[in-house]
Order: structure tokens, then C-alpha cells, then sequence
């Protein structure tokens, strides 16, 4: 988005490096947690029912047929569970995203008293974020990119 656009303006110097620099980032952090949450909440339950009803003493075929049935309600149950978590965070993400627009058009000073919060943050001093913030207010798009990226990032 915003990012891509500002790589056609900079310095063809730079633009060079970017272009023989291609960073490879690890970006399935998420699926990762998901599946190992998956598979250790997947086994667990199955094993301990397949115990508990051999500890009963109940024939084979129950206690397959028990299993199977739990993983199957398993799956249907992760398989939810995932979808919901993802709906609602796609729904926050809406959210969040008309509140900044109203806020840009509504309290622009205040947003960009954000933005020079959050760039102090990093050691910027002021006379060199306000260029960055009054580029900001120019562009409303980069702005609002930038206002969704920074503030929900978790720190």
C-alpha cells in the first residue's frame, strides 16, 4: 500500500539496493500457533477418553468408535472456534479502520498528534517528525495505512 508507493520516489540509489535486497520473512507465525494448538488440543482429549473407557473396560469397537466420534467433534469444534476467532478479528479490524478514517477527517490535529507520539516513541526528535507527520496530512490514504499499521501493533 503506502509502502509500495513511496519506493517509487525515493533516490534511485536506494531504490536499487531495495530491488537487489529481497528480505524472506517468516510470515506463518499465526497458521504455525494454530496448528500446534490444533494437534496438542487434537490428541490429548481423544487419548485421555480412549483411557478413561479402557479403564472401564469397555470393548474395543467402543472405545474406537469413542475416539473417533471425539475427533471428529474435535475438528468440527477447532474448526469453529478458528472461524469465529478470525471473523471477530476481522470485524475489529473494520472497526478500527472507520474510526481512524472519522478521526483523520474529524480530529486531524489530534491524529497527528498521534503520529508524533508514536514516531517520539522511537527517538525521533520533533524537528524531524514534523516533515513526516505534515506528509501524513497531505497524503489521507498513507495516513490512514500508517495510523492502522503502528497503533496495533502489539508491543
Amino acid at each position: 500500500m503506502a509502502a509500495q508507493n513511496s519506493r517509487a520516489t525515493i533516490e534511485p540509489e536506494k531504490q536499487t539496493l531495495l530491488n537487489h535486497h529481497k528480505e524472506k520473512h517468516f510470515t506463518a507465525g499465526e497458521v504455525v500457533r494454530d496448528i500446534i494448538i490444533g494437534v496438542s488440543d487434537g490428541l490429548t482429549v481423544p487419548f485421555a477418553l480412549a483411557a478413561g473407557l479402557s479403564g472401564a473396560n469397555a470393548s474395543s469397537s467402543i472405545v474406537i468408535t469413542a475416539g473417533i466420534a471425539e475427533v471428529a467433534a474435535g475438528a468440527i469444534s477447532m474448526g469453529l472456534g478458528g472461524y469465529l476467532a478470525a471473523k471477530s478479528e476481522a470485524d475489529h479490524y473494520t472497526r478500527e479502520l472507520k474510526r481512524e478514517e472519522e478521526e483523520i477527517i474529524n480530529v486531524p490535529d489530534v491524529e497527528a498528534a498521534e503520529v508524533a507520539e508514536i514516531l517520539a516513541e522511537y527517538g525521533v526528535e520533533p524537528h524531524e517528525y514534523a516533515p513526516v507527520v505534515n506528509a501524513l496530512r497531505k497524503r489521507p490514504q498513507a495516513w490512514l495505512d500508517f495510523m492502522m499499521k503502528e497503533p496495533l501493533i502489539p508491543v
